[in-house]
């Protein structure tokens, strides 16, 4: 029987492991390894959203934040979205994720979770979590880009990763790429091994909300002209 897209994400999530090498002061946070309840809410939350073998449009982040999908497994969701958005409550963790407001009340205007799942996926082409060390020794949110040494020792998970969510069953006539910044480095994968016809770009759903949140309406709408695919 044919695998639905839930159990093929699923599986990806579970054999998800990164064994490289990282420059000093930088670590990688896997969810699903660090909290037995991150791989229950992640699985009832796909197998609710995806369990069809659609093709989905792909928005593509950076790599998850510490108090969204580096708690949940999901990305761009934190707790009280998924519970309040998505139903699925996760007992272990309450977390509160700048990007996450902004990324489920672009949702809502969509139509709601099971109208916008339905029609599109979300990840990171580095699908675990990075954390850096300040001077004061507290670990913070890193990304892939932040430093030329860890772009390059992630960059070839980052193809291989990208690859495989490819085979998920996603449109990739066109790639919707969450950041400017990130777009520049997309690019520059996309151009050694094309995955992708054209990248779109959109503002990250964290530089809208913390800096344009006056504006937010009309980056939900931009969002919305961009993913639907007749205007």
């Amino acid at each position: 029987m044919m695998q639905t897209f839930a159990e093929k994400v699923i599986t990806f999530n579970q054999q998800l492991t990164f064994t490289g090498d990282l420059p000093e002061g930088f670590r990688v946070v896997n969810p699903f390894l660090d909290n037995p309840e991150t791989m229950a809410v992640m699985t009832a939350f796909y197998r609710k959203y995806y369990s069809d073998n659609r093709e989905r449009r792909f928005l593509v982040g950076i790599n998850p934040g510490r108090h969204g999908a580096g708690v949940t497994g999901i990305p761009f969701t934190d707790t009280k979205r998924l519970e309040s958005a998505c139903g699925i409550t996760m007992h272990s963790a309450h977390t509160h994720e700048v990007s996450s407001l902004f990324v489920y009340d672009m949702i809502a205007a969509y139509g709601g979770a099971s109208a916008f799942y339905s029609d599109c996926y979300i990840n990171s082409p580095f699908p675990l979590a990075i954390i850096r060390q300040t001077t004061g020794g507290k670990w913070v949110n890193a990304n892939y880009y932040d430093d030329h040494a860890l772009f390059e020792a992630v960059k070839g998970f980052m193809i291989d990763s990208l690859k495989q969510h490819v085979m998920l069953g996603l449109d990739t006539t066109e790639v919707f790429v969450l950041g400017k910044k990130n777009a520049d480095f997309i690019n520059r994968l996309n151009s050694e091994v094309t995955l992708f016809e054209k990248l779109t770009v959109l503002e990250h759903p964290r530089f809208i909300q913390q800096y344009k949140s006056k504006e937010k309406q009309r980056y939900i709408d931009k969002y919305l002209r961009a993913l639907h695919r007749n205007g």
